[in-house]
């Protein structure tokens, strides 16, 4: 198979390097020389260090370059079987760019995006044979990433879906399957881990460094939210918040924070900038958390509740099933366990109470509790057999 990539960022480079490593013949497009010789400098990098680690050999290396394209040219797609696109979040731009991708590729050949947040439906009605579209949406660093998501819009034809997660899989993929809604799995639920911290960050109740050490020292997170935020880069992530915000036609769930706003249009990036929530620069010294254990748990349940929540919720709206919902969060953000698991550990009672007891504070529609996991507390039920999650 014969893959083209448009845009040759982190993203687009990644995805054309795990795409070439399977063995496949990928031409990499960009709109200047500039960027594609960074690209191509960056995936040899990456290869690299992929042998030194001992996870390719110095052969599988030489054969990912050569199966590696770089050009200018749409033209270059005329053979491919599939065109993916990652390229910046704007529906208008990614239109016209599949426009111009229709009037090059033959009547088969796969169309997919690689958005995080714009609906694949919107994206495949700009397109003169919708049926043939799809979204594929990987994480960052896509070649070290597992969780892939794969998302049919309205008009994609039966079969796509399982062949393409069956394609996913080839490449050494972990797929699951997304209902085409704003944010679709992981960039839906993860928004409230972001946004509840702001919250609490912007009423005083505890600073940046004590809300990440609480999230994970006592949560068990790789990170927590305001250094991943500076690590994905308040560019990205305040886009991706304000654009799921808006597609969930204003849900107060969503809302974007006025705090990162700020950051984002002073060209406080994080750690790309130097600057975020929190100082890069050189000489900079770290501010130290509060390390109160009560604080830190209250800290910890808040946020926890929230996520849960909102899986719940994607649940009730067959966003996805269940088990995906779990590897989702766990392989596409690293969670430190699947979230619905953790309601049950947790004890669905006690979540709901959490968030009965925030709305009760703030009468605010955000803190509204899942409809199904009221009906799950009434009921006493658990989303997983016992001695099933007792061995997560």
């Amino acid at each position: 198979m014969i893959i083209g990539i448009i845009g040759s960022g982190a993203m687009g480079a990644g995805i054309a390097q795990v795409a070439a490593t399977a063995g496949h013949t990928v031409h990499l497009l960009d709109q200047t020389a500039e960027a594609l010789v960074r690209a191509e400098q960056g995936i040899q990098l990456s290869l690299n260090k992929l042998a030194e680690k001992g996870k390719l050999t110095a052969e599988a290396v030489g054969a990912t370059m050569t199966n590696l394209q770089f050009t200018k040219d749409y033209q270059d797609f005329a053979g491919c079987e599939l065109v993916l696109e990652a390229i910046v979040e704007d529906l208008a731009t990614k239109q016209q760019v599949f426009k111009q991708v229709e009037s090059v590729v033959s009547a088969e050949c796969v169309l997919a995006s690689n958005t995080s947040s714009l609906l694949i439906t919107s994206l495949a009605a700009a397109c003169q044979r919708p049926e043939r579209f799809i979204g594929i949406h990987f994480f960052n660093p896509a070649p070290l990433m597992q969780l892939v998501e794969v998302i049919p819009a309205v008009q994609t034809r039966l079969g796509l879906t399982d062949e393409i997660k069956q394609l996913m899989q080839q490449w050494g993929k972990l797929p699951v399957l997304a209902q085409d809604t704003p944010g679709f799995i992981v960039n839906r639920v993860a928004r409230l881990f972001y946004g509840e911290a702001i919250r609490m960050l912007e009423e005083g109740l505890a600073d940046a460094a004590t809300i990440d050490w609480a999230m994970t020292e006592l949560g068990g997170f790789r990170m927590g939210p305001f250094a991943l935020m500076d690590f994905i880069g308040h560019d990205v992530n305040y886009r991706v918040t304000e654009s799921v915000f808006t597609a969930f036609f204003y849900d107060p769930r969503y809302k974007p924070s006025f705090t990162q706003k700020r950051l984002f249009e002073a060209g406080y990036l994080g750690r790309k900038s130097g600057r975020g929530f929190y100082d890069y620069r050189e000489g900079a010294t770290p501010p130290e958390p509060t390390r109160d254990p009560e604080l830190g748990r209250m800290v910890l349940h808040r946020i926890l509740a929230m996520l849960i929540n909102e899986a719940v919720d994607a649940l009730s709206f067959q966003v996805a099933t269940k088990e995906d919902l779990e590897l989702a969060m766990t392989k596409g953000v690293n969670y430190p366990k699947g979230l619905l698991v953790w309601a049950d550990e947790l004890g669905l009672a006690n979540v709901l109470n959490t968030l009965d007891q925030l709305y009760d504070d703030y009468r605010e529609d955000r803190y509204r509790a899942s409809a199904l996991l009221r009906r799950m507390v009434r009921t006493a039920q658990t989303f997983f057999p016992q001695e099933a999650f007792a061995n997560h």
